[in-house]
């Protein structure tokens, strides 16, 4: 857009000139699309008040509806306006040259002498194998100001090396729709959504040794392992790059460092996992006699048939999820918390999480009957036992279709409790999309039916209120269905 500015500028110089009428018709229609592009592109970069300026002078200059001002005032805004195209002009160029990193890929070289620079994060500050993550215990002011002025800098080196840079202030702030936070952690309410945020020193509360914290004042960590530490517990082996306004040395160097000392560190891991030459044996095959729903099941779509029907729930949480922002660490920042909601089964049953701002979780009928099955069996049910609850399923079917059960429907239910067929996998990966499809997975997995293979398929719900009345889980689920209000 540089160049444009100085376009602009002499355009808008020319008219001071005596042009023909169709020259100054040509000017505000170049000057309206320029302007409101440059208002976009300051939008998108978070420049409040650029915007604001673009957008009124593209106003200004649109043709359709002049604005008529006389001669000598546009004669006046022509200079203003050509003055600030050539100040912008010169101020983007000046602070170009100062964050430019010219970057290339410098092969690796085992004689570099690397700096101790390991530190161990408990699991939770895991970041993925491509991100580099900017982190502070002690705030460098003049980093602060231009990272968040200018995020470019970083996203362009980033891109020169091959990882996404994250810059946890301006996380938040690219959020715009609420619907992600509430994805994540739908017991906030709007005005919670709204106070949302992170500085740069969230990641140090999962150093694994507090004293770590001394060694890092500024710099990016990026995951270079994972491994089993000597308390039980796998841990995340980070790499931490310092950086500083105050080292004396020009940014753009330091970043260059940075970009080779990560490409020889990546190669000698790379040479390291190869000379390990590990073997993992299998974990073995179930028995031929197990029937296929226990072959088969898996709540996290282990079975291709089972995964085709979480399509349109997954392509909901894509569309949920920010481009270049990893799961796992918006995971962390969004809900640190395991905050579970009780769960109200209303009298036209109706699944209701009250502590989710009242979020209600929609199932087809016969999902829904088997769900409220697994409801009333806190001890599990083994799927190879299902036809010893067909009569108890076709009783919560039938509350749940008033007008009676056709034959089809009937014929559903022997399907779903007949062990050697797969409906009832489907009906439980439904029951997981149900949740999945309104919050993640984090909280999700305390709700719907879960279980290992070969063993009882339960769901492990904290609390549970039927109609009303507050009961724990271990009295709720053993009770028989009331199909009417229960009395105060």
């Amino acid at each position: 857009m540089k160049q444009v500015y100085l376009i602009l500028a002499a355009l808008m110089l020319l008219c001071l000139a005596p042009m023909p009428y169709g020259y100054f018709q040509l000017v505000r229609f170049v000057a309206m699309v320029a302007f409101g592009v440059m208002a976009y592109q300051y939008y998108m970069r978070q420049k409040t008040v650029a915007t604001v300026v673009f957008v009124v002078l593209a106003l200004l200059f649109q043709p359709i509806y002049k604005i008529a001002l006389g001669r000598a005032t546009w004669n006046v805004i022509d200079v203003l306006v050509a003055g600030l195209l050539i100040g912008l002009f010169v101020l983007e160029k000046r602070l170009k040259k100062k964050t430019t990193v010219s970057y290339q890929q410098l092969p690796p070289e085992d004689q570099t002498k690397l700096e101790d620079n390991e530190i161990e994060f408990k699991l939770a500050g895991k970041l993925s194998p491509k991100e580099l993550v900017y982190i502070a215990s002690e705030e460098d002011k003049a980093l602060t100001e231009l990272f968040e002025k200018r995020p470019e800098v970083l996203e362009d080196w980033g891109q020169m090396i091959g990882f996404h840079i994250v810059y946890l202030p301006l996380l938040m702030k690219r959020l715009r729709d609420k619907r992600v936070l509430q994805y994540r952690a739908p017991h906030l309410s709007d005005a919670e959504l709204a106070d949302v945020a992170i500085g740069n020193d969230f990641l140090l509360q999962y150093l694994d040794n507090p004293a770590d914290r001394k060694k890092i004042k500024q710099g990016f960590i990026r995951t270079e392992d994972i491994h089993r530490g000597n308390d039980g517990k796998d841990k995340a082996t980070n790499r931490f790059y310092p950086l500083s306004s105050a080292s004396g040395e020009p940014l753009a160097d330091q970043l260059h460092r940075i970009g080779k000392q990560i490409s020889v560190e990546k190669a000698r891991f790379d040479r390291y996992l190869e000379s390990k030459n590990q073997s993992y044996d299998d974990w073995g095959d179930a028995s031929d006699n197990e029937p296929p729903s226990e072959l088969g099941f898996s709540s996290q779509g282990e079975e291709e048939s089972v995964d085709d029907l979480m399509d349109e729930v997954r392509e909901r949480i894509a569309k949920l999820r920010q481009r270049g922002i990893a799961e796992y660490l918006l995971e962390q920042l969004i809900h640190p918390d395991n905050r579970l909601s009780r769960m109200v089964i209303t009298k036209d049953c109706r699944i209701v999480l009250p502590d989710y701002n009242d979020m209600e979780i929609k199932m087809e009928p016969l999902v829904k009957a088997v769900y409220l099955l697994f409801l009333r069996h806190p001890e599990g049910i083994v799927f190879k036992h299902l036809p010893d609850y067909r009569q108890e399923l076709t009783k919560i079917y039938s509350k749940l279709r008033p007008l009676g059960l056709s034959d089809k429907a009937i014929q559903s239910i022997e399907d779903v409790t007949n062990p050697l067929l797969n409906s009832i996998n489907e009906k439980c990966a439904r029951i997981r999309g149900a949740f999945v499809g309104q919050f993640d997975n984090y909280m999700a997995k305390s709700y719907y039916v879960d279980g290992l293979r070969g063993e009882a398929k339960k769901s492990v719900c904290q609390e549970i209120w039927w109609f009303g009345n507050k009961l724990k889980v271990s009295q709720a689920l053993r009770l028989r269905i009331v199909w009417k209000p229960a009395k105060e």
